[in-house]
């Protein structure tokens, strides 16, 4: 119960920041600046405890440095100027994450049952089921209060569905480079949470791709 309020907590202040960040473009540019500065201080400490500083150190925190800077572009295009098309559809796709994120914990806890990976021991396929389960419900609902603003190539389901799936998938990534450095969690910044990887492990590879699906 004490982690899931953490969650709730945690993911409802990044709501807020996001929220309140919108509304400016100079402070949703200083957002994420801190954002990436953060993130990639977090992806140095995980490959130096991976890698110990050898030559595929360099080239991994490289390609992080790269990531993040195409990351931040494409959402920086996709926001600026601000509407409320593009604002409503980032929050859509951050909402999505962050449901697949607690959908995951709360059905693993009650439901429990066959372990998905040895990447990340505490992912069930009960958690997974209920990803998608708890993704999909808010996701409908959210679609039918901001349907005017959210216009989709493809249904809105399959594309709730994909989201969810690709948030899950960056959050085995993270857990695989924390295992891999054999650290709990990417850092200390989120008392009693871990580091912002250990956030928005889904948001970081969800957000860039959903924002090209609503592109094309």
């Amino acid at each position: 119960m004490i982690e899931l309020q953490k969650r709730l907590l945690t993911s409802f202040l990044l709501l807020i920041i996001i929220y309140f960040s919108l509304n400016n473009s100079i402070v949703l540019f200083l957002v994420f600046l801190a954002l990436n500065y953060i993130s990639l201080c977090e992806f140095n400490n995980l490959f130096k405890n991976i890698f110990k500083k050898n030559q595929f150190y360099f080239f991994s925190f490289l390609a992080c440095v790269i990531y993040l800077s195409i990351f931040s572009l494409i959402i920086w295009n996709f926001l600026i100027p601000l509407s409320n098309k593009s604002i409503i559809s980032l929050i859509f796709i951050i909402l999505i994450s962050i449901f697949t994120d607690i959908g995951g914990f709360v059905f693993g806890k009650l439901l429990g049952g066959k372990k998905l990976t040895q990447i990340s021991p505490n992912k069930t396929y009960s958690g997974v089921i209920g990803s998608f389960f708890l993704s999909i419900i808010s996701g409908h609902y959210f679609y039918i209060f901001f349907k005017m603003y959210l216009i989709f190539e493809i249904n809105y389901l399959i594309f709730i569905i994909i989201i969810s799936l690709i948030s899950q998938i960056g959050d085995l990534m993270i857990s695989f480079l924390k295992r891999k450095a054999k650290i709990k969690d990417t850092g200390t910044i989120l008392p009693g949470h871990g580091g912002i990887l250990d956030r928005i492990d889904g948001v970081l590879i969800a957000l860039p791709f959903g924002i090209v699906l609503i592109s094309i």
